[in-house]
């Protein structure tokens, strides 16, 4: 029994696994783009394993990549973008020609519930610049022509590595509202979400499309 007001903790219930995600190569073949992304989200890569896959920014990803022919999604996944439903149910996408990653590998928290955005710190570790590297290494042998990065995170941990590499580096906004919104000619004001999502997805097709088919002066190193 307890006395009355006597308080009691209940601690939050940890949702996220925080595992590293690896870097989600094709199977085969060359990768002429390496994407970066922030973190994996806590409904979606953090629980598939996949970058991206189940992740809300990974909706219009997926949807340019299947457009633009670099990846196969398996229509059933459409209906619930869910990374823990997509374990359960076996659904994985295929690569062609392009490979996922992010700035930082695992999904930052501090409670193992919410979300934060990576520190500087964790972003500029030596493990992670080092795992950075690698991939870079890994993707310039079988071919890569271009990065390109999704948001500020992502833009200010390859830029640098890129540039050793001399691999341009191609930085969008981040798919999200916010990112979105505040790229946005007057940060948004006027203009609906949705045409600025699509006017996002057509650009990453664009970028996808061209260098896949050799065009590589369509891209605009950032």
């Amino acid at each position: 029994m307890h006395t009355t007001g006597e308080l009691f903790f209940q601690p939050p219930i940890s949702r996220i696994r925080g595992c590293v995600v690896p870097t989600f190569f094709p199977e085969s073949g060359p990768v002429h783009t390496l994407l970066y992304g922030e973190a994996p989200g806590p409904r979606g890569a953090d629980q598939s394993g996949v970058p991206f896959w189940g992740d809300g920014a990974g909706i219009p990803l997926y949807r340019a990549l299947a457009a633009a022919r670099c990846a196969e999604v398996p229509e059933d996944a459409w209906s619930e973008w869910d990374g823990g439903t997509f374990v359960k149910l076996g659904l994985r996408p295929v690569l062609h020609g392009v490979a996922l990653s992010n700035a930082f590998p695992q999904c930052p928290t501090n409670d193992g519930c919410k979300f934060r955005a990576p520190t500087r710190s964790e972003l500029r570790s030596h493990d992670n610049l080092q795992r950075i590297t690698a991939e870079l290494e890994r993707s310039t042998v079988v071919g890569l022509k271009q990065v390109i990065t999704l948001g500020r995170c992502a833009r200010e941990s390859l830029a640098p590595i890129a540039q050793t590499f001399g691999v341009p580096l191609v930085a969008l906004p981040h798919p999200a509202a916010q990112g979105l919104l505040a790229d946005a000619p007057n940060r948004g004001r006027g203009l609906r979400l949705a045409d600025l999502q699509i006017a996002w997805q057509n650009r990453l097709v664009q970028l996808l499309s061209a260098t896949r088919d050799g065009d590589i002066f369509a891209t605009t190193p950032v």
